[in-house]
């Protein structure tokens, strides 16, 4: 089995996506209310500025015994976040348990234990390159009009590729980063 999974901040919700090995696409196995929120829409670009990133990430931790209860930890900063944000763009995101939030994930601990296992059952059938893509809202066309106004327009616009890529195909999107580090689907 592997894994992949998506939040979108409006809406607060993770979702799971699962396929068998050798299967081509993913199937939306289950979705998980955020238990809370921090910051506003926007990609994280700052320590301390408590905001959620937004972007493609990869798992690369698992914490059996967090803070709160249970986490996994994405590989923020990436370099789009490296490129785009501050001298210190901050570290240590996380998907947790508990209901609290300065930037990470929660959904509570019930719920993390779920994902927490999926996520090491997959990784245990040999998956290594665990993603995880974090988008404000749902990027389709009437909700990037719908937004057309902010200020983080630009860097959402090269988000949408992959999100609606993903949405065509039910499958991942091969993603690289810029040097100006706009996101670029190929």
């Amino acid at each position: 089995m592997e894994v992949f999974f998506r939040v979108f901040k409006i809406g607060r919700r993770l979702e799971v996506w699962a396929r068998n090995q050798g299967e081509a696409t993913f199937q939306l196995l289950r979705t998980y209310p955020l238990a809370a929120t921090s910051g506003t829409l926007g990609p994280k670009r700052n320590e301390g500025d408590n905001q959620v990133p937004e972007g493609f990430y990869h798992i690369d931790r698992f914490n059996p015994i967090s803070t709160y209860y249970m986490s996994l930890g994405l590989d923020y900063p990436n370099a789009s976040d490296r490129a785009l944000g501050g001298v210190n763009p901050g570290s240590h995101i996380f998907v947790h348990g508990s209901n609290v939030t300065v930037g990470c994930l929660p959904i509570t601990d019930d719920c993390i234990q779920e994902v927490y296992l999926l996520a090491l059952e997959a990784r245990c059938a040999g998956q290594q390159d665990m993603q995880i893509h974090i988008f404000p809202f749902e990027l389709t066309p009437p909700n990037m009009e719908r937004y057309q106004t902010s200020r983080h327009y630009s860097f959402w616009q090269s988000l949408q590729p992959g999100f609606a890529y993903f949405d065509a195909h039910v499958r991942l999107p091969t993603v690289e980063v810029a040097a100006t580090g706009r996101y670029v689907v190929r």
